[in-house]
């Protein structure tokens, strides 16, 4: 489902890491994002809706050296309002016919701005605004028509625009929670100097998904993969919503899913919200491919695979079927692509996005596609499902077979799932759930010896990690109150006999991924 019915915002990513942040702090204001490859044509870019303006998103290169990316020119000539942020705001005075320059004394981190003449970007805005600089290049000459609007000791032109043609441009990044009034110089630029009208929610979100899935649908059936977790129950719902029995969710127990899972999800959605189910429990066959796997990526594709073919086999007892519905959200769409449309490094695979066959016979129905996760959890509300599944935590598509580090067995998963149970009920009883983005226990392949009830033992070791992210981008560590991490210890080692140490792994994102394997 395209959006076309709401004024909208588009960032052109440079290859930033933050180009998603950008994108949902548009949202924020109440106005529609979205991201598309920096060389969009001006023709891309207005076949995307009512756009209202452009925001140049930072980037890695340097403006400086041959081949860098360019925009496409002809996006300062739409008579749109354009913001750039470092990379974006160096690029735009460059083609421009200003001057950048790579100086001796580059600018990372903290640092507090200067003001020095009034703009619309900064109304409300404090004076000496603390902001997150992030860049070696800077822009040492202005093009024409634009205008110093403020600096700091090592960035003359630390904020720049250009009145008349409604061009602004910043060397920090206003994204940021480090920059503390960030989001003030966002919603200034779109609701101020765009203008766009504040009235993307999830209300109106639903009434559109609706009658959109019903004009393309008709009166045919989709099949649905349910996991039970927010992505596909939130689109589940959505799609029932739309078209009722013409919707069948398979649920495959793969047999690495947290404890009572499975019977949660039954009783949730076959019962509750009335939803055709077909639940296959193939938690043998899971375990019997892999056995012996032991490296990531190997044992995500057999999972993944797997699953697959599970789900076909189950898709067969369904009746006929046309459409194939998954949950996949529009950061899973923009991470598994590189902006500059050339090969990018495989951190892990995504289980909703490429794994598809190439002779899938049904048309793909994706319904969240445009959603960011916190926009997904409020949809989730909306639409009436418990609060202790919109808000849970993330959880990986491969389940617990990718918190078992080594090899899956079912004595290793089933060790995990009360490790795992163990650990978020205590947290839960702390009342700290809803402040940790991600609590997750990983099972090691290393022993090591301990004294349990007078007894010498040697049995593994498991790990416990929580982090804080706004987006799962970047992540920090929680630090987690002794006291309960004394608890989880101290439950664990007493009620699961697997294991006798408990580990707390203190590494932010990067340099390590939120997840293990």
């Amino acid at each position: 489902m395209s959006i076309v019915n709401h004024d909208c915002i588009v960032v052109l990513d440079f290859g930033a890491q933050y180009s998603q942040l950008i994108a949902r702090r548009v949202r924020e204001t109440g106005v529609y994002s979205l991201i598309l490859p920096f060389n969009a044509s001006p023709q891309e870019i207005l076949s995307a809706g009512r756009v209202k303006g452009i925001i140049l998103s930072g980037g890695p290169a340097s403006v400086t050296h041959e081949g860098s990316p360019r925009p496409d020119k002809g996006i300062f000539e739409m008579g749109l309002p354009v913001f750039g942020i470092c990379y974006g705001l160096q690029v735009m005075c460059q083609m421009l016919a200003g001057s950048v320059e790579c100086p001796d004394h580059k600018e990372y981190g903290i640092a507090n701005i200067d003001i020095i003449s009034s703009s619309a970007l900064f109304e409300g805005v404090s004076r000496n605004s603390q902001v997150w600089m992030s860049h070696g290049d800077r822009v040492s000459a202005l093009p024409e028509g634009f205008v110093q609007t403020a600096s700091t000791p090592n960035c003359p032109y630390t904020a720049v625009e250009d009145r008349k043609r409604r061009f602004y441009g910043v060397q920090f990044h206003p994204e940021v929670v480090h920059s503390l009034e960030g989001q003030k110089m966002i919603r200034n630029f779109v609701l101020n100097v765009c203008q766009a009208a504040a009235d993307w929610n999830m209300g109106s979100f639903i009434n559109e998904a609706v009658e959109s899935i019903r004009a393309e649908v008709g009166d045919r059936n989709v099949l649905c993969g349910l996991s039970g977790g927010v992505d596909s129950s939130v689109a589940a719902l959505l799609i029932h919503k739309a078209i009722g029995d013409q919707l069948v969710c398979v649920f495959v127990n793969n047999g690495m899913l947290r404890k009572g899972e499975a019977d949660s999800v039954l009783e949730l959605f076959g019962k509750h919200f009335n939803i055709r189910l077909q639940y296959a429990d193939a938690e043998n066959a899971f375990l019997e491919a892999l056995k012996g796997k032991t490296d990531p990526e190997d044992k995500r594709k057999t999972i993944g695979k797997l699953f697959v073919d599970t789900f076909y086999n189950e898709a067969r007892k369904c009746g006929d079927i046309s459409y194939l519905a998954q949950g996949t959200l529009y950061p899973d769409i923009v991470e598994s692509r590189s902006p500059f449309g050339g090969p990018t490094s495989t951190i892990k695979s995504h289980h909703n996005v490429g794994g598809l066959p190439s002779d899938l016979k049904w048309k793909l129905l994706e319904p969240l596609k445009d959603l960011f996760k916190d926009e997904v959890r409020q949809l989730g509300r909306e639409l009436g499902l418990p609060d202790e599944l919109v808000n849970r935590h993330p959880f990986p598509g491969p389940g617990l077979g990718v918190r078992c580090i080594g090899e899956v067995t079912k004595e290793r998963l089933d060790a995990l799932r009360e490790i795992d149970a163990i650990f978020i009920d205590e947290i839960r009883k702390a009342g700290l759930y809803g402040e940790i983005w991600q609590a997750l226990a990983d099972l090691l392949p290393v022993k090591s010896v301990g004294v349990q009830g007078d007894e010498r033992t040697y049995r593994e070791v498991c790990t416990l990690r929580a982090v804080t992210s706004a987006d799962a981008m970047t992540a920090d560590w929680y630090r987690l109150p002794y006291d309960v991490m004394q608890r989880c210890a101290s439950r664990i080692c007493n009620e699961v006999s697997a294991v006798n140490r408990v580990l707390y792994d203190i590494t932010s994102k990067p340099p390590a991924t939120i997840e293990w394997e």
